[in-house]
């Protein structure tokens, strides 16, 4: 049986020439296209694929949070980074939500069908160019319990955050959480306090630097 793989980016047409590459592949089919990272993780559930092919800066629910939420549901199916973004963060945030390829966009299409590859056959794929120096960063931060970014927010706030540093209110964040706006005031309180900060532009500068929201373009 073919290997049934999503596509998960927030840019139309890359996705469309990934499905069209994908498909000439004789053991790949395409089985679903998306947008953002809150759709990848509802239809995946859905659609049970093999394969989740991932970019990380993504409106809604960026890759990082997306990965962990499709691993944790569905532990059989790979997630591969694809991303432009090469900083030893991203891979590693990537690789700690479950992933089991990282490759830049700027590689060739081959590098992605060597990364797939890799991962089906349950090994872990990395650029290459990146791989020596990642590899011996994340060994060692994870061994010192290393923390990103600072405090650690939880699931919830993480989505919260990302809402915010998208602009939206917080009756539209409340509307997209099933929550109260009372719940969302409490939860920006509570991310301001572990962040140390007090504005909404702060937020945005923090949500941007962990890859949870995208950069404008």
């Amino acid at each position: 049986m073919p290997t049934r793989v999503l596509l998960v980016d927030d840019h139309a047409m890359i996705r469309q020439g990934l499905s069209s590459l994908l498909e000439k592949q004789p053991d790949i089919e395409v089985v679903g296209s998306v947008e953002d990272g809150r759709k990848a993780a509802d239809i995946a559930r859905e659609l049970a694929p093999d394969l989740v092919i991932m970019d990380i800066s993504m409106p809604n629910l960026n890759g990082i949070d997306a990965t962990r939420k499709i691993v944790e549901e569905m532990g059989d199916v790979k997630v591969i980074a694809l991303s432009i973004h090469s900083s030893r963060h991203f891979v590693a945030e990537m690789l700690k939500a479950g992933a089991s390829g990282y490759i830049l966009k700027e590689c060739l299409f081959d590098e992605l069908v060597e990364a797939i590859k890799t991962v089906l056959n349950g090994g872990t794929y990395l650029s290459p160019k990146m791989t020596g120096v990642v590899i011996d960063d994340y060994v060692k931060r994870l061994s010192t319990q290393y923390q990103p970014g600072g405090p650690v927010l939880n699931e919830r706030e993480r989505e919260v955050l990302q809402f915010l540093s998208e602009g939206k209110s917080t009756k539209q964040i409340a509307l997209q959480l099933h929550v109260s706006s009372k719940t969302i005031e409490s939860n920006r309180r509570n991310i301001m306090d572990k962040l140390g900060v007090n504005s909404v532009a702060e937020l945005t500068k923090y949500a941007v630097r962990e890859g949870l929201t995208p950069l404008e373009s």
